[in-house]
């Protein structure tokens, strides 16, 4: 009976900068799991190198800002590398499996409001029945350019989440002889974290001030055009974006002009986001006056959050009548 062959590590019959560059080429977080468990060798290469965060931060940039990783549950044995490896293979699962909700959680500013409070930003949280054409909304000031941008700004659910959609639904005035919708023509969205706790210790919205310069943005979307219709939008981002920080700024370009004062306004009824909430398994935090930003991971959290993962979330978009 003819012997079967022993197995071969092709790895090591290569030179070690060959191996690395082969294990570099897997661009999927389950594939480099596989590698990783496929023997010592493979696993060393996988570790010491840190491939599963240079995964991490080639599929979502924005992580490259973190600084430093801090294990909250973890084996006492076992080495930074290692627990470094399993956290960035963590949030790769994390990102494309937890569940589906809301992520936008508060208003925090408007640019500008028209007629306050009657038109305050706070309205822009009510999800309102599709058929009804008047209620409360925002409306930006009027301006005699209609290329004057504004921008708002909102609390997320989550210091560290996954934005995957925005909906929006633009508000059409029946004040209006013709029942124009106020939308923007275009629309962008960041993502970020304060710059300072302190001065986040303000109601910008009461005071009518625009927080713009109060914030780093580690995210920024592509330009999206709006449809120029009164109906719900769903904006969906080309990749899920990493939210680091737990804040989202919206910008608007391109107005619609009032008959009544000559004038151009944007007016939205709703602003909401739908993605992934990561905490409690990670968490942000970060250091003012210095450049330290902080993953918080917590391996049994995510154990039990990854474990409780399921499809049945339904977007409101599909709820409403």
């Amino acid at each position: 009976m003819e012997e079967t062959p022993a197995a071969i590590d092709f790895l090591k019959c290569l030179e070690p900068d060959m191996a690395l560059k082969i294990l570099t080429c897997l661009d999927r977080s389950t594939d480099l799991l596989r590698a990783f468990a496929v023997s010592r060798h493979w696993q060393n290469i996988v570790v010491s190198n840190g491939l599963s965060k240079k995964l991490c931060t080639t599929k979502f940039p924005e992580l490259a800002c973190i600084t430093h990783l801090v294990q909250l549950s973890y084996q006492d044995n076992s080495v930074d590398t290692l627990r470094d490896h399993w956290a960035y293979a963590s949030i790769l699962r994390a990102i494309n499996s937890f569940n589906l909700s809301y992520c936008i959680e508060a208003p925090m500013s408007a640019s500008s409001t028209n007629n306050y409070p009657e038109e305050t930003i706070k309205y822009t949280m009510i999800l309102q029945n599709r058929i009804i054409r008047q209620g409360n909304y925002w409306s930006s000031n009027g301006s005699y350019d209609p290329e004057t941008p504004e921008t708002l700004i909102y609390i997320l659910m989550s210091s560290f989440c996954v934005v995957t959609e925005i909906m929006l639904h633009p508000f059409q005035g029946l004040f209006e002889t013709d029942f124009r919708s106020h939308p923007s023509q275009f629309v962008r969205f960041r993502m970020g974290h304060p710059k300072s706790l302190k001065e986040l210790n303000y109601d910008f919205i009461e005071a009518q001030e625009c927080a713009d310069d109060k914030f780093i943005w580690t995210y920024t979307s592509p330009i999206f055009p709006i449809m120029q219709e009164n109906e719900y939008q769903l904006i969906r981002l080309p990749k899920p974006a990493v939210c680091i920080g737990g804040y989202m700024q919206i910008e608007l370009w391109g107005r619609v002009k009032n008959i009544s004062d000559g004038k151009y306004y944007l007016c939205y009824l709703h602003f909401q986001a739908t993605g992934r909430k990561l905490t409690p398994a990670f968490s942000f935090k970060f250091e003012e006056g210095s450049n330290n930003k902080y993953l918080m991971y917590d391996a049994k959290e995510f154990k039990k959050m990854y474990s409780q993962s399921d499809d049945s979330f339904v977007h409101p978009i599909y709820k409403i009548a």
